[in-house]
């Protein structure tokens, strides 16, 4: 069997988070959902079914946790931080999908949220 890519993903993560351009933003707050998805190298893991062999998406969480407690004005700069977050602490990520969705965003509309989608290559991989 050959493994022709690998992915970990972590979908529909929610936070209540004060991240906007507007101060009534910041100070009331809102909910905010993100998924990500991480390309590496899963083979080692699928042959050793050992943790050690994988990315942690407990630890994965936790950093996408951290970066969500930090204000940003704009949700591509909070995509950002987290991705490059995860690529420091996972050298191994080739690329990621990461998506920052505000639920209530506020724009005079009816809608599900208002999304950013960022598609991370890390330049650094060996």
């Amino acid at each position: 069997m050959k493994i022709t890519a690998g992915y970990i993903e972590l979908k529909g993560l929610s936070f209540f988070a004060r991240h906007g351009v507007m101060e009534q933003e910041r100070v009331t707050g809102g909910t905010f959902t993100v998924d990500v998805r991480v390309k590496y190298d899963l083979s080692a893991a699928v042959r050793s079914d050992d943790v050690k062999d994988t990315l942690n998406y407990a630890e994965l969480s936790e950093i996408i946790n951290r970066e969500m407690q930090t204000p940003s004005n704009l949700l591509e700069h909070l995509a950002g931080r987290i991705g490059g977050s995860i690529m420091d602490a996972f050298p191994q990520v080739e690329e990621m999908i990461i998506t920052v969705t505000k639920k209530n965003p506020p724009i005079e509309a009816q809608l599900e949220g208002a999304a950013v989608t960022l598609h991370l290559i890390n330049d650094k991989t060996p």
